[in-house]
């Protein structure tokens, strides 16, 4: 059929926004988002466009409005022909109705005012009040940081003084989204979490990270504990090993300046990784509640052993691509890494003695984001070239791109004698043609407005993961040139990865 997506929901009966929860249905309250930070590439490229799909889909709360807040001077109008242009230019675009995405922006409105001054946040509060009272939305609003984390404390602050932090009404609430990165060591992500749990309430408080929106990442989750198969293997005495890789072919662009302060081990392995790693490792939670299954989260980062100095040199493999030090906003004689690789130990009942590999890197032969569980090998081998000496039995999660599951196994090769192949069986999400697959930020929204924080980072977990890394982190400032390589780009990145692989002979005892 000719019929855009937009013109075909548009014959669809609006509903609100609704989830499940104890097999009760639950609609979504009424309700303001504020956007701080509206003028800017994260608003135009993700958060509108993923509002937009919601509107299509009939997915957001009856009564629903955006309030954009930023310095730039627009009108509401202004505003509206900006986030017009992006929605219907952007490349991952469907064929709109031009008319429909016009229906959806009159429920948006700018206001233009200065967020780093404390002063003009009374104009803010009153245009809220005002909002709130054209369009019976109650006294519920949500705070989006669509800003630089240098405003993290600031806007959080201000607000708390105009006394927006809190509700008026027994029936209205807050809540408020962070972007990552949320703290650059333990030291500053504790500042940070002390300072908004000064002004709301942990519940009310929902560190973003992607990546968890993302339905490949929630069908770990779906695929372990829906399916009696898996259980039984998943642990020390069947996987020899888990593989958490996330790699890209591009460089850092014009992120020069933010890259240098934070490099790969900020970027992608503290948040991220380590997230995969705790969807791949956890135990089931009793119920699939946000509490519950945030509290096997940090379970899992609780049981990570600590990296000694030792470990760290042995364990932790950094590089930088060559010329990197010529981009754009990058030092000359930087030494932040590019490339990252680490050997994890979870030392724990289910896990002792299982190696987790995190892999990334920029500039690298290919673009992927996957978990691959390595089972074991069988004790006896009775046929030829099985699987040439490694175990022919891998789970293939695979995130991005081609996002599938993929079991292999060894078969009998055909003809004469029992040679072995390992072969796999797939599924490819591409299969669901009819089924919508989500972008990652339209169901992290769309949870942030049904109030679900179970795809949000706790504060217990965001310190337990930092407590980890911060160590490697400070060894690494000491020591910035030690155990620096360098990898050729378009290459697997440095061969010292590769010996990551080995079988550790002290995973019980290690000296300091």
């Amino acid at each position: 059929s000719s019929t855009t997506i937009g013109q075909a929901k548009a014959a669809t009966p609006p509903r609100a926004a609704i989830t499940f929860k104890n097999g009760m249905m639950k609609k979504a309250d009424n309700q303001l988002l504020v956007i701080f930070g509206a003028s800017g590439d994260l608003t135009k490229r993700k958060l509108l466009p993923s509002l937009f799909e919601l509107y299509v889909r009939n997915l957001l709360p009856e009564k629903f409005r955006v309030l954009g807040a930023s310095r730039t001077a627009f009108t509401d109008e202004e505003f509206r022909e900006e986030q017009r242009k992006a929605i219907l230019d952007s490349p991952e675009a469907k064929p709109y109705d031009p008319e429909q995405v016009g229906r959806f922006l009159q429920l948006v409105h700018y206001l233009s005012f200065d967020s780093t001054n404390e002063a003009e946040y009374g104009k803010l509060k009153e245009r809220i009040e005002q909002l709130q009272q054209q369009n019976g939305l109650d006294d519920r609003i949500i705070y989006y940081l669509a800003t630089p984390p240098v405003m993290y404390e600031s806007v959080p602050v201000s607000l708390q003084k105009q006394g927006l932090n809190k509700p008026r009404t027994r029936e209205g609430w807050r809540r408020i989204i962070v972007e990552k990165p949320f703290g650059s060591d333990l030291e500053t992500a504790r500042r940070l979490n002390g300072l908004l749990r000064g002004i709301f309430a942990e519940r009310e408080i929902y560190r973003i990270d992607h990546y968890l929106g993302k339905e490949t990442v929630q069908n770990i989750l779906v695929l372990r504990f829906s399916n009696g198969i898996f259980e039984p293997l998943w642990n020390r005495n069947y996987i020899d090993r888990v593989e958490i890789r996330a790699t890209e072919t591009l460089g850092v662009g014009n992120r020069g300046k933010y890259y240098d302060g934070a490099g790969a081990m900020r970027d992608m392995v503290q948040n991220h990784l380590m997230q995969l790693m705790a969807f791949a490792a956890m135990e089931a939670p009793a119920v699939f509640e946000p509490e519950p299954m945030r509290d096997e989260i940090v379970k899992v980062f609780r049981s990570l052993r600590p990296y000694t100095a030792q470990r760290m040199d042995r364990d932790i493999v950094r590089a930088q691509y060559r010329g990197y030090r010529e981009e754009k906003d990058v030092s000359p004689d930087s030494t932040t890494e590019t490339f990252v690789a680490m050997k994890f130990y979870i030392d724990n009942w289910r896990w002792g003695g299982v190696p987790f590999l995190l892999y990334t890197g920029k500039k690298l032969d290919r673009k992927e984001s996957e978990i691959v569980i390595r089972f074991k090998s069988t004790p006896q081998r009775l046929f030829a070239g099985q699987c040439s000496g490694s175990s022919c039995n891998k789970l293939t999660i695979r995130i991005q791109p081609d996002e599938s599951v993929s079991l292999g196994f060894g078969l009998k090769m055909p003809g004469a004698g029992f040679r072995v192949k390992q072969v796999s069986m797939d599924f490819r999400y591409d299969s669901l043609s009819h089924n919508y697959l989500p972008d990652a930020y339209e169901r992290l929204l769309l949870d942030a407005i049904l109030g679900d924080s179970t795809l949000y980072a706790r504060s217990d977990a965001l310190e337990a993961s930092w407590k980890i890394i911060d160590p490697v982190l400070r060894h690494w400032a000491e020591h910035p040139s030690r155990g620096l390589r360098f990898y050729t780009p378009g290459s697997q990145g440095p061969e010292e990865a590769l010996a990551l692989e080995r079988p550790d002979d002290s995973l019980l005892c290690e000296e300091n």
